[in-house]
């Protein structure tokens, strides 16, 4: 279709893909961005998601400007962050990483966030954050070793994913489910919608 709104995810998350896929949206290009995503000093779990979120965002910018078929898309970055009070808990890579985000989590309430940030095509950078609030039930060390016998931790926030296994921890979450996922849907087809994007076009063939 001639004049249709391109649009580019500023992500290698197949948790993200799979999230806009479902909104009715296909992304033209995925662009994600190679950042160090090393906490500064003393920032707070808000601050540092709007800051990779925005920064994502940023360099999937520079890279859409060189490419004369993306050029004008709408971009989408994002970034999570599971945090326990102030302490931003790492995307587990390692085990012991993924056994101590599960020990802190066991039987008590923790916030994710997930800040959103969209580039317009006019190069505008709009951005919200989206807070909910989950609690496990106390983990036992069979649920711990299981767990981590699974792998679905690996490369996840906090060391766990709630649309895995991991479900089965959470007893209880306020707010919004898909943020904990990676990606708040209302929040973000709110944020496209108003920007001009024609979120509904996808919609016609989606069964």
């Amino acid at each position: 279709m001639i004049g249709r709104s391109k649009f580019v995810l500023a992500s290698g998350s197949p948790r993200r893909l799979a999230l806009v896929n479902q909104a009715g949206i296909e992304p033209d290009a995925l662009k994600p961005a190679d950042l160090d995503e090393t906490p500064k000093r003393g920032e707070i779990p808000r601050a540092y998601a709007n800051r990779l979120a925005r920064a994502k965002a940023e360099v999937a910018l520079e890279n859409v400007k060189l490419d004369d078929e993306l050029r004008g898309a709408y971009i989408l970055a994002a970034d999570t962050v599971v945090a326990v009070g102030r302490r931003i808990l790492p995307k587990a890579e390692l085990l012991d990483e993924a056994a101590q985000c599960l020990r802190l989590l066991s039987g008590r309430n923790h916030r994710v966030y997930t800040s959103i940030c969209l580039v317009t095509p006019k190069e505008s950078f709009r951005q919200r954050l989206v807070e909910t609030r989950v609690r496990f039930k106390r983990l036992t060390s069979e649920d711990i070793e299981g767990y981590l016998a699974s792998g679905e931790w690996r490369g996840k926030a906090g060391g766990y994913a709630a649309q895995g296994i991991a479900g089965t921890f959470i007893v209880k979450l306020v707010g919004s489910y898909t943020n904990v996922v990676g990606l708040p849907l209302y929040e973000t087809m709110q944020l496209l919608g108003g920007e001009g994007y024609p979120i509904r076009f996808g919609w016609l063939n989606a069964v």
